[in-house]
């Protein structure tokens, strides 16, 4: 049995990808539930920091507020490994996981994530910059993705729904 995918805020998974403007790259950050596959949380920016994955975990635990033992899963990227993160896990009392060293399919539903939102949508424009990618991907993660597009893994049902059904 999948203890991961049991129930919702037991286990969350987060990324980060880039996307290009004319003024150089953006960054997208998420918060993924693996319950649901909801982007729970995410925040965008044109520095890759630490800021950056902090402020959609941080979210994520204010609106959604897990129960105990909720793990968090990421890469060993340097945001995630940093102190400053660990303490933002360590004050919600969300356990860290990481993948293991350059093994891409350890956080594959993040992944998963990023390949779906540039190719369903992303790829389409040429951005200017960061207001206009940012106004792209809430229209997408927040008006279609987390609300309307079905997912097999969830019986075809929306994260929302599957979230409001079960």
């Amino acid at each position: 049995m999948n203890l991961l995918r049991k129930k919702k805020n037991k286990a969350w998974v987060g990324d980060i990808t880039y996307i290009w403007t004319s003024r150089g790259f953006t960054y997208l950050s998420t918060v993924i539930d693996l319950y649901s596959r909801k982007i729970v949380s995410w925040s965008m920016g044109y520095l890759m920091i630490k800021k950056l994955v902090i402020e959609p975990l941080e979210d994520a635990v204010k609106h959604r507020k897990p129960e105990n033992e909720l793990v968090f899963h990421s890469d060993r990227g340097s945001q995630y490994a940093s102190n400053d993160f660990k303490n933002s896990l360590s004050k919600n009392k969300v356990i860290q996981s990481m993948s293991r060293k350059g093994n891409c399919w350890d956080n594959a539903v993040a992944e998963s994530f990023f390949k779906t939102i540039k190719t369903e949508c992303l790829n389409r424009y040429k951005f200017r910059n960061l207001k206009e990618v940012e106004s792209i991907v809430f229209e997408y993660i927040e008006m279609f993705y987390n609300t309307r597009r079905l997912h097999s893994t969830l019986g075809y049902l929306s994260p929302n729904e599957f979230e409001r059904l079960n």
